[in-house]
């Protein structure tokens, strides 16, 4: 129940970060060439847009770091599995355990450090130029994300160890590694 709700929560975030961005990038490019309409200009030249770009590079940032997250969890995030799919079963298994455990040990140390620079950056008065919103924030993604990204990684390595299967791209099936007979542990059927 509560791992459906993260999920959900994950998925809302990305979304409603994608959207916003398209709105706002859209909106300040309405502005943009609405201000040479001669008409429209008294009106819009009244208008301060800047803060649009950094706005969107904030939510393309937070969006990149949870939609990397999403992509462990439904099987689609990058990997090179060429090597792998060569080997056989035992030692496949094995493999697949290492990387996904590299992963989890890699994005929590991320975690970690970027939650010691958020408090560190908490503690000065440093602020974004346009938005003038506290640094801290912005680079809160930093941990939050990696430290997701860190649980969905655990969070496979658990299901594959258990039962062999990896999430496969699709995001609703799960495949038994790309070998039939694949059990949890690396024994055969």
């Amino acid at each position: 129940m509560l791992l459906k709700l993260l999920d959900r929560l994950e998925e809302i975030i990305i979304s409603c970060l994608i959207a916003g961005a398209t709105l706002v990038i859209f909106t300040a490019v309405l502005h943009r060439y609405g201000s040479t309409v001669p008409f429209l200009f008294p009106y819009l030249h009244e208008i301060d847009m800047t803060w649009a770009q950094e706005l969107c590079i904030y939510m393309f940032v937070w969006m990149a770091k949870f939609g990397a997250a999403y992509g462990v969890r439904q099987g689609v995030h990058v990997g090179v599995d060429v090597m792998v799919n060569r080997l056989g079963l035992g030692p496949r298994s094995k493999v697949i355990l290492f990387g996904l455990l590299g992963g989890a040990v890699f994005t929590g140390i991320i975690c970690f450090l970027g939650s010691g620079f958020v408090w560190d950056l908490s503690e000065t008065d440093s602020r974004s130029n346009d938005l003038e919103a506290p640094k801290w924030i912005v680079y809160l993604a930093i941990p939050l994300g990696s430290g997701l990204m860190c649980f969905r990684f655990l969070q496979v390595a658990w299901t594959f160890w258990r039962t062999g299967e990896i999430p496969h791209g699709d995001g609703h099936a799960a495949q038994e590694a790309d070998v039939p007979g694949l059990h949890p542990h690396g024994a055969e059927a």
